[in-house]
């Protein structure tokens, strides 16, 4: 037998919990460095580090109890017929694991930071965000389909929460917030008026973004903690309570890939990825981040992207029997390279690296 591996193999004897296992392991120390780089002791609560690992321990440790109990209630996914066939196998696995991993963080960073104004603002507008996907997870389990609330309604929900939220920036947070901080310059670009329905997009923008990325094993759990640890970073020198949120909840995510990763024993819901979306997007529109906030969504808005050329190709390409063609095998972007022969480890790997590829490019602008 020829013992050489194909490039597809050798990725292959990666494991979800070998996966999983080596981003915890380099999130936990990426989070050391940050904070010896910043002054901090890991071990404070005002530190990178002790939210991260308490978090995750808590929802891991929750997800044991909380988990058996989705499945004894019969929240399988539904899964969809036309997508990727390896996907079938998925069916009834359990949904609305976001309802567990989430509260588990804003709870964590609500105390960590002495119930500070600005985690309590983002904690709230994160389990709003949650609360949306809830609806919408339970109608469709309900319904037995793949259509949850209208999709209008979604979107309702999601501008009112976002208009609440933006209104309570208004009250409470200094005027010059609408001046967009650029990195590398110390030139701000001032929005006025403007900057409060870029806000609104934003947060509604973001958190379709990451929902959309949710659509494999560990992918959204694993990018998203990348993601927040960073903004946790670089948000660290303006708000301690707001990177020890971003700590927090990048490890409740960790926490939550114990569970999460290949092969999976639940599925966040939109439960899980609209709340996560909704937190990122929070953090920067407090802290002038929104620069940091879009480089650290390269991948979200990629996805995003995937999905927009594929809805307007086909529409722009339909001929007189109704019917176009597809850019892409499958959209989202994770969804097409499945088709194409990648498993699913493959792609939760590549995008992790990335990911953290991203990750380093706003940590270079950080202010340690």
């Amino acid at each position: 037998m020829d013992a050489k591996l194909s490039p597809n193999q050798g990725l292959n004897i990666f494991s979800g919990i070998g996966l999983a296992s080596a981003l915890a392991t380099g999130l936990g120390l990426a989070a050391v460095i940050c904070d010896l780089m910043g002054s901090r002791l890991p071990w404070q609560n005002t530190s990178l580090t002790m939210p991260l690992l308490l978090c995750a321990v808590i929802s891991a440790a929750v997800g044991y109890v909380v988990v058996p109990l989705l499945q004894a209630l019969k929240t399988g996914q539904i899964i969809r017929e036309d997508g990727p066939q390896a996907h079938l196998k998925k069916a009834g696995t359990p949904t609305m694991g976001g309802i567990f991993f989430i509260p588990v963080a804003a709870i964590v960073a609500c105390i960590m930071s002495n119930f500070a104004t600005e985690v309590v603002a983002v904690s709230a507008l994160t389990l709003s965000y949650g609360f949306i996907g809830w609806m919408d997870d339970w109608q469709i389990l309900r319904r037995k389909s793949n259509k949850g609330i209208s999709p209008k309604m979604k979107l309702a929900l999601q501008i009112g929460f976002a208009v609440l939220f933006c209104i309570w920036l208004i009250f409470n947070q200094p005027s010059n917030i609408t001046n967009i901080a650029l990195p590398w310059v110390s030139f701000a670009l001032p929005l006025g008026f403007l900057f409060w329905p870029l806000a609104g997009f934003v947060l509604v923008a973001e958190s379709n973004a990451t929902n959309l990325t949710d659509g494999i094993d560990g992918l959204a759990g694993g990018t998203v903690a990348i993601a927040l640890l960073a903004l946790g970073a670089v948000v660290a020198p303006t708000s301690l309570p707001l990177m020890v949120f971003c700590a927090a909840l990048s490890g409740s995510c960790l926490g939550f890939l114990a569970h999460n990763r290949n092969p999976a024993r639940v599925f966040m819901g939109d439960t899980g990825s609209l709340a996560l979306g909704g937190a990122l997007a929070a953090v920067a529109l407090l802290t002038n981040s929104l620069v940091a906030l879009f480089i650290l969504s390269g991948i979200f808005f990629v996805e995003t992207l995937s999905v927009m050329a594929q809805v307007a190709y086909y529409k722009a390409t339909k001929g007189p029997d109704g019917k176009g063609k597809r850019l892409f095998r499958m959209a989202p972007l994770h969804h097409h390279l499945e088709l194409g022969g990648w498993s699913e480890l493959q792609v939760v790997a590549v995008f992790y690296v990335v990911a953290a590829m991203l990750a380093v490019v706003c940590l270079a602008i950080a202010p340690f």
